[in-house]
């Protein structure tokens, strides 16, 4: 995981205290150690957690070999997949090494 303090890590145990019980928009990136495409989109993930932290996004990483319950419950099949939460309703998904552009136009338009 990057150093940005705008990122919380979840797991199976604490993804419906931190995520589905808090108001809010909340991208959550399903991620692995292993993965190559998750690597390329983690600073990108960092950059927007610093930038719209403020603006009331809320940021959390979530490792799917580690956390296979949360995983299997949203259907995560392939990663990178960012999925957004809107007061703890899952409301949109972003699956695939997208550009800046692809993640920052799904936060504008929930926030």
């Amino acid at each position: 995981m990057g150093t940005s303090d705008a990122i919380i890590e979840v797991t199976d145990a604490s993804f419906d205290e931190e995520i589905e019980q808090v108001d809010g928009l909340h991208m959550v990136d399903f991620w692995a150690v292993w993965c190559g495409p998750c690597r390329m989109i983690a600073p990108i993930v960092e950059d927007l957690a610093d930038e719209y932290d403020a603006k009331g996004l809320h940021v959390a990483k979530i490792d799917v070999d580690s956390n296979p319950s949360t995983t299997a419950r949203f259907r995560v099949t392939s990663i990178p997949s960012v999925l957004f939460f809107k007061d703890g309703e899952l409301i949109d998904r972003v699956v695939g090494a997208v550009p800046r552009a692809s993640l920052e136009e799904k936060i504008l338009e929930h926030l």
